[in-house]
């Protein structure tokens, strides 16, 4: 599987000691394997996170139109070459969580979304990643490449749509299937993890994007797994309701137009 899509808006930027770097859906995956695929919470969009804590007091806005000039430069990314402590301050602090080198189910490479990056650029700020809640925490960038995209993806749940967008301009808009009522899909930040191609169809469609989030609150009796991730369907008429366990249903054609776009470390952001 070609895990960084031809076509994909990106451009990689090389550490060479002080960076200048511009900061910046989903039945759930195993929701894609046994204990694969499927909560958080979360922040205002235009806010910094509060860093190493758990944010649980101020939930994300919907991102209307945007009032600033989109960044020119686009979301920062990581190449994680090793696992990697999360400190709940740069350079230390308590721990707040870990960075793997691998996805959880598929062990494809992590390319980690960097929300922040500290004076001298030695420290990245990113969402930690399977956590069950929304935290964020620093990790040292020695040694480690970094890159840019332009693209993003916003999952907007009380419309049940996703957009995609490039540099802050809206690409493309589409109805999906949300969470239903017993499992609500998580609201929060969150990069993708995984790109899964299914050659012969089934349950999630013909592809799978499987994201950093895990579903907490899965149905009752549900047998599957926890991780959140965008991906197809057999039941198309559920497109546009609350109906998965809480992952991001879309349609084949939608499939199609994100396949080339949505490489590994993509920003997903879920809001209400």
């Amino acid at each position: 599987m070609q895990h960084t899509p031809h076509g994909a808006d990106t451009r990689r930027v090389r550490r060479t000691g002080s960076i200048a770097v511009a900061l910046f859906t989903t039945v759930s995956l195993g929701l894609l394997a046994p204990g694969a695929f499927a909560v958080a919470e979360a922040m205002p969009l235009d806010a910094r996170p509060t860093v190493g804590t758990a944010i649980a007091a101020a939930p994300l806005e919907r991102p209307a139109s945007r009032s600033r000039e989109p960044d020119p430069v686009g979301h920062t990314l990581v190449r994680i070459t090793h696992t990697i402590r999360i400190t709940a301050r740069p350079g230390g602090g308590r721990g707040v969580g870990t960075m793997p080198a691998g996805s959880r189910f598929y062990d494809q490479p992590i390319i980690a979304w960097v929300l922040d990056i500290s004076d001298g650029g030695r420290y990245g700020l990113v969402p930690v990643p399977y956590a069950g809640r929304q935290v964020f925490g620093w990790i040292s960038l020695r040694s480690l490449e970094l890159e840019t995209t332009r693209i993003e993806v916003v999952a907007d749940l009380s419309e049940h749509v996703i957009e995609v967008r490039r540099g802050g301009d809206l690409l493309f808009r589409a109805p999906a299937a949300t969470g239903a009522r017993v499992s609500p899909t998580p609201i929060g930040r969150y990069f993708v993890t995984d790109r899964v191609a299914f050659p012969g169809g089934g349950s999630f469609g013909s592809f799978a994007f499987g994201i950093s989030g895990i579903q907490t609150h899965l149905p009752p009796g549900w047998t599957g797994g926890d991780q959140l991730a965008i991906h197809g369907t057999s039941a198309p008429g559920t497109i546009g309701t609350s109906a998965s366990a809480g992952c991001l249903r879309v349609s084949e054609r939608m499939l199609d137009r994100l396949r080339p776009l949505l490489r590994l470390g993509t920003p997903v952001t879920i809001v209400p």
